[in-house]
């Protein structure tokens, strides 16, 4: 069946609350409006004001109301519109939902899941179009997802809403639009990164709204005689170190992609995990892809041109292999 990311999110917010009468979702015109992005649509209708509440526009309040539902036994999901907006729950999340586990000693859990919009592309402007997941990344005590693809949106949601501890799940707005042909949507483990793409000249790590950049890069690439890997991060933390390693040690090669700004950006940890474990298996520095340091632009051209495109990414790529231009089966 055809399904959309969009419907996806439904999906799992629905089937969550049939199957648990203790889930609820609350956020800015997540009710009578069905969210920002419309997946909320319908919910309200069907589970009542009591399980679908309408905020204030106090993201401080209606996050720690979230906390407080949280140790009182019900697992809230709260929806925050846009990631530039979470900067105002701050306090909540770092300083309560994550901190409370470790504070108590192991006394309390704070069983709450974070949903946000994020990222470019849809020409909003600079006070709702960053990226910051790496911010949230940078916080022990919480499990940061991106999920990129139709499935990943149905199932990490799911498998998030069973976890004992607060989970923040970034889905970009560049996704919510996109569709694939499934015969069913099922819980995927929020533990591991996925090879979208089997390669063996070089490494594209990435993930959210860059993977479909990437995957067009990538086929950019093979029509050249450049095989890539793709890995898609899906778990931001913990990182899936891993399978980083492992297409690193086979490829040789990597370039990271990463829709957050250079400075500071979650392609520096990754590469700089890259160069601590596995230094010597390097043929050439990593390479870096990242959004343009300026406040994102309203214009459509200069929005484009901020960010990550598959031309850079195949420009970082094709860096890697100096005057050669393409790499040979099992170079390195």
């Amino acid at each position: 069946m055809k399904t959309t990311y969009r419907s996806a999110v439904h999906d799992a917010i629905a089937d969550a609350m049939r199957a648990d009468d203790r889930v609820l979702l609350l956020g800015e015109d997540v009710g009578r409006y069905g969210g920002t992005y419309a997946a909320s649509k319908g919910l309200l209708e069907e589970f009542g004001p009591q399980r679908i509440l309408d905020t204030p526009l106090s993201e401080l309040g209606f996050v720690g109301i979230g906390i407080g539902a949280a140790l009182n036994g019900l697992r809230p999901i709260v929806e925050v519109m846009t990631v530039n907006f979470s900067l105002l729950a701050l306090d909540q999340i770092v300083n309560t939902a994550a901190a409370l586990r470790h504070m108590s000693g192991g006394q309390f859990s704070v069983p709450l899941v974070v949903r946000m919009a994020t990222g470019a592309g849809r020409q909003l402007a600079a006070q709702h179009s960053h990226s910051l997941e790496n911010w949230y990344a940078h916080i022990p005590g919480i499990t940061v997802l991106a999920p990129a693809t139709v499935a990943d949106a149905y199932g990490m949601l799911r498998t998030a809403l069973t976890s004992p501890d607060p989970v923040i799940v970034f889905e970009h707005v560049g996704l919510y639009n996109t569709a694939a042909d499934l015969d069913s949507l099922i819980p995927t483990e929020i533990g591991r990164a996925a090879l979208r793409r089997n390669g063996s000249d070089a490494t594209i790590i990435t993930y959210g709204g860059c993977l479909p950049k990437a995957m067009d890069a990538a086929e950019r690439l093979a029509q050249d005689g450049i095989d890539c890997d793709v890995i898609d991060l899906r778990v931001l933390r913990p990182l899936d170190d891993a399978t980083i390693m492992e297409s690193v040690r086979k490829t040789h090669r990597v370039v990271v992609v990463d829709e957050t700004w250079h400075t500071g950006s979650l392609a520096g940890e990754i590469s700089a995990r890259i160069v601590e474990q596995a230094f010597y298996e390097l043929d050439a520095p990593i390479g870096r892809v990242c959004t343009v340091e300026v406040p994102i632009p309203y214009a459509k051209h200069l929005e484009e041109a901020a960010l990550p495109q598959p031309e850079k990414i195949v420009s970082a790529v094709r860096a890697l292999f100096g005057d050669t231009g393409r790499a040979g089966a099992g170079d390195g």
